[in-house]
This record gives structure tokens, sequence and C-alpha cells, in this order.
């Protein structure tokens, strides 16, 4: 148990629901910092991914996060064409990156036919090999702000990818919501602090470095445990110089389980 623990997550407290609870049935107390906010490209992203589906003609259908596939489905919607973008995608051999997004996927109607065991872009690249997908295409619909490290990974793997940029990231620009984390974590009094993504630990540091300077945030940082949900993310963290532990399991539950072990120890 965590008696009295605060940790918080770089999450909103919609998106954090799954690790709220987990805090809640462990004693701890759960704070959600909302660190960045997607920005769509607009209705064209539809028309952009059916035209692609159409002159690319891919084998695979790559899908890296549940807000993708809700972003994408969402707006098709709104334009009068899901029925459309349900058979282009049902078309192709659906991969989802993990079972949030795999879910994502059933609630638009959409099978998933793989889904790697390692939640991530080199869980995507293992899988691909393992189903010898060499020579075959793929189309991901992803964030824009994504790093090409899947793209090259799969293009050595010998598959053809073109990706699909949806939606762009930025800062969270509310930070009112930071008000009660700025407080506790100016008295000593967070326990730890759950990182779930390279563009989460960029806004943490760009709202929190108006409240403090470099020094202090690193020092404050310092006492407290820091847990990573993957190791991209841990490489960020890194190049702020945070020391933190990367959660093996790249899901919420790994990552708590991570924070759960390392503050118990503690």
């Amino acid at each position: 148990m965590l008696d009295g623990k605060t940790i918080a997550i770089t999450r909103s407290k919609d998106d954090a629901t799954e690790f709220i609870a987990l805090a809640e049935k462990n004693n701890a107390k759960p704070i959600s910092l909302p660190t960045i906010e997607l920005v769509s490209k607009g209705e064209k992203i539809v028309d952009e991914f059916l035209e692609s589906i159409e002159k690319y003609n891919p084998d695979y259908s790559v899908f890296m996060s549940s807000k993708a596939v809700k972003l994408l489905f969402d707006t098709a919607k709104q334009v009068g064409k899901f029925e459309q973008l349900q058979l282009a995608v049902a078309n192709t051999t659906v991969m989802s990156v993990g079972p949030k997004t795999t879910t994502a996927l059933e609630n638009e109607g959409i099978k998933a036919n793989h889904q790697p065991t390692t939640y991530s872009s080199v869980g995507v690249g293992e899988e691909f090999t393992t189903i010898h997908a060499v020579g075959k295409k793929a189309i991901i619909p992803r964030s824009g702000a994504s790093t090409p490290f899947l793209k090259e990974l799969l293009n050595k793997i010998g598959i053809d990818v073109l990706e699909i940029h949806l939606y762009d990231v930025c800062t969270f620009r509310d930070t009112t919501q930071w008000n009660e984390f700025r407080k506790l974590f100016s008295q000593g009094k967070v326990d730890g602090v759950i990182f779930t993504s390279v563009s989460s630990v960029c806004g943490f540091f760009d709202i929190m470095s108006k409240d403090y300077d470099s020094d202090t945030l690193l020092d404050n940082l310092e006492k407290l445990s820091v847990v990573s949900i993957g190791p991209f993310t841990a490489d960020e963290l890194k190049k702020f110089n945070v020391k933190n532990t990367v959660a093996e399991v790249h899901t919420i539950a790994g990552a708590f389980d991570v924070m759960k072990n390392t503050l118990t120890v503690a």
C-alpha cells in the first residue's frame, strides 16, 4: 500500500482514469497534470487518409494510439464518411500498438488483426518481423510530433511506410489545474511523477519553468520518484538531466507498478 503518498501523472483527468483507480486502490493521492493539447489538422485528415489508402494501396494499417483512432473516426462521422473510412481500414490488415488502442478500434467496428506483446514502436517492429511482412506496405495515421523511429525501423525490416499526420501537439494552455501540484511540489509533498510520453515531458518542463528556475526544478525532482512509461520518454527526461526508472511494461499499469515498487522500497 502507498498510504498517504502523492503521485502525479502527466495526463488529463479524463485520460487518467486507470491511474486514478490504481492510486486510490493503494490509498495514494493521485494528481492529474494535463501537459499537452492535441490540435487537429481539421476535416481534411479524413480525405487525406482515404485518398492515401486508394493511391498507396497499403497492406497494413497501423494505429499507435487510441487518440489517433478516436480523432480519425470522430472526424469521419462529422463529415459523413464514417462507413467509407470503416471499410477502407477493414480492407487492410490492422495492427494496434496495445490494448487501449485495440479497444478504441473495436468501438469503431474494426478488429485488430495483430497486437504486439510489447506495447511500443519496438514491439510493432518485432510483430512485423514475426509475421514476415518484408515487401509489404503500411499506412500509419498519427501525431505530427511523433519521432521518425518507427518509420525508420519498419523501413529497415523491409516495409514501405506512409505516415499521415492527423494532429499536432502543443503545451496545455490553461494551467490552473496545476495549482495544487505546484503548491505541494514547492512544499516537498509530492512523492512521485509518472511521465507518459516524450511530448508530456516537454510540456511539463515548459509549464513548470514559468514558476521555477532550472536548478530549483531539478533539485525538487531529485527528491521524488520519477517513472517513465517507456524508453523514448526516459531518453527525453535524460535530456533534462532527470533520473528516472523505466517501466518494462509500457502501460499505465506497468508504470504504476514500478512507482509502487520504488516508493515501497524508499
